[in-house]
């Protein structure tokens, strides 16, 4: 009869086992099918403010030299162009290719070591999905930066062990009084009322201490993942990699037996399962997740600056698989590989560049070794080319790719004034903002590294006199510079005022039949055409009204003063 109990315990345990092997399997091809299915597509992920919040997290603490500021990273809207090219799937990539994004780079070599890995990872299928297969299977933490937990670790205060392992001991010491009691060595009683204080002490306590670790268990369970990961990533052989898995068998060896045992601590099947609820009940009668957790903290304390370095190699090769695919998402006629040069005096070309987020985007080119005014009526394109030249100047220089058939210029320092909003917790007006902004381009101008900048309709919060005065002098204080300034405006005064110092570039449209008919073709020269006031007429104002208003701005061309009404 025994043999047959046994035989049955040993037929469900290999039951268990080949189930347990079959649902990793499935889940392995499942997720090998997702991440096909995938690649080169735009993600569709969504984001709360909070979950932007937890990922700028790394960026914060490990902020460039030469960063794309809040201002300029708003004006672009590179939050979009962040999530479009977030095909990332762990914690660390996304939290990496946010800051790669944010830190300008005017380093060469920093930038061919990215662009090795990123064609590394565009013409390797089979490596980059083993890789990706790991960082799918880490995930990513719901609006909880993992950095910042990983970095709080050190904050937990110091834990003996001693509490924990006397009161499990001491439940121990009453189930031996209560089965001595059955031979009458002991009376019952004292082992019953050992044990029915022990079992409400123990779990008081456990819940108490609990409650003060709890928030840093899913931070544990990450670390948990991430360094099985990196095991298995750090075993594959992969030419343009290989350093950085080198350096990951090197800080495993740091982290050997961290997990081990961690089941005791973490569920790592299904919440709610019979074996998770059987264990909850061990837990809080005996501690023993509480005694392995301080052992955990104390090794990830003893071993922070490693642990952190693991957290970028992973986040590194994460977000270099992301750019692949995003490259991948644009087509081989969609991009280049820009051609950086160091100099002093500015140069821009782009040939060919368009606005990733525009679903039909027109693509156009320029040539600027100077400041540049672009002027043209709205919605004739100013802004969307300005914005594009900013993305272009920005992708180039963080992960080594521009949105353009050609992109050759200099290592910049990027800043914009474009998308500006009166400040009205702080009190003070449009106009006031925009100056402030205005200054700290001026204040960031250095004599070493070329500044390009992207100005849309300066000084548009003020009376026309002051404004074409003041904009005047502050877009030639840039002229003064080694600076590249792509300025907007609606000023055809400036083109005049600033012809000595600014190259010319408009946009126009067409008024045919009634309709307005936009091209978004950035040509030479100033604005030649004056449609505002035909515009009056198609919205159905009154035609003698019309007709005075080109009065009005006929003589002031010709005598350059305004009639009185």
């Amino acid at each position: 009869m025994e043999g047959y109990i046994l035989g049955g315990i040993v037929a469900i345990a290999i039951i268990f086992m080949i189930k347990s092997k079959y649902d990793e399997r499935q889940l392995f091809a499942k997720m090998r099918r997702k991440i096909g299915k995938e690649w080169g597509t735009l993600p569709t992920t969504s984001y709360t403010q909070e979950k932007f919040s937890a990922i700028a997290e790394y960026y914060k603490a490990n902020p460039g030299k030469h960063d794309v500021d809040d201002i300029t990273w708003n004006d672009v809207d590179m939050d979009t162009i962040f999530m479009m090219m977030n095909q990332t799937g762990s914690s660390m990539g996304e939290d990496y290719l946010y800051a790669l994004l944010r830190r300008l780079e005017v380093s060469p070599e920093k930038l061919k070591e990215r662009e090795e890995l990123i064609s590394f990872f565009q013409e390797n299928a089979e490596d980059r999905q083993k890789l990706q297969l790991e960082f799918h299977l880490m995930g990513k933490l719901k609006n909880i930066s993992l950095y910042q937990y990983l970095n709080k670790i050190k904050e937990i205060p110091n834990h003996s062990p001693i509490a924990s392992i006397f009161m499990s001991s001491m439940l121990v010491v009453s189930i031996l009084l209560m089965g001595l009691s059955v031979f009458q060595i002991v009376p019952a009683v004292y082992g019953v009322v050992l044990f029915i204080c022990t079992v409400v002490n123990n779990i008081i306590y456990y819940f108490q201490r609990k409650s003060r670790i709890e928030k840093y268990y899913n931070v544990f369970m990450y670390i948990i993942r991430m360094l099985e990961g990196a095991k298995t990533i750090e075993k594959n052989s992969m030419d343009k990699a290989e350093p950085y898995l080198k350096r990951l068998r090197e800080i495993s060896r740091d982290f050997a037996g961290f997990e081990r045992g961690s089941f005791i601590v973490f569920c790592k099947g299904d919440a709610g399962s019979m074996w998770d609820v059987l264990l909850d009940y061990v837990r809080m009668l005996f501690h023993f997740d509480l005694i392995k957790f301080d052992s955990m903290a104390k090794k990830v304390k003893n071993y922070q600056e490693k642990l952190n370095e693991m957290y970028e190699i992973l986040g590194f090769l994460d977000a270099m698989i992301a750019v692949a695919s995003f490259r991948t998402w644009l087509g081989e006629e969609g991009y280049c590989i820009p051609k950086l040069i160091s100099t002093k005096k500015p140069k821009f070309y782009m040939e060919q560049g368009y606005h990733p987020m525009i679903a039909e985007p027109v693509a156009n080119s320029i040539k600027a070794d100077r400041p540049v005014l672009i002027t043209g009526s709205n919605a004739s394109g100013k802004s969307t080319f300005i914005k594009t030249a900013a993305i272009n100047g920005i992708l180039a220089q963080t992960v080594h790719t521009a949105v353009a058939k050609t992109y050759e210029a200099s290592y910049f320092k990027i800043l914009s004034s474009m998308a500006l909003r009166d400040d009205l917790q702080g009190n003070e007006s449009y106009y006031i903002v925009e100056i402030k902004s205005l200054k700290r381009i001026l204040d960031q101008i250095e004599e070493e590294l070329p500044t390009l900048c992207f100005v849309d309709e300066v000084l548009r919060g003020t009376n026309t006199l002051e404004r074409i005065a003041a904009s005047s002098q502050i877009l030639k204080s840039f002229a003064d510079t080694n600076t590249i300034c792509f300025a907007a405006t609606h000023d055809l005064e400036l083109t005049h005022i600033l012809q000595k110092h600014y190259d010319n570039y408009h946009f126009q449209e067409q008024v045919e039949e009634g309709n307005v008919i936009f091209d978004y073709m950035l040509r030479s020269g100033k604005a030649i055409s004056r449609n505002a006031i035909k515009l009056l007429g198609m919205m159905g104002y009154q035609k003698d009204m019309i007709e005075k208003a080109e009065s009005l701005a006929n003589t002031f061309l010709e005598k350059g003063i305004w009639e009185q009404v």
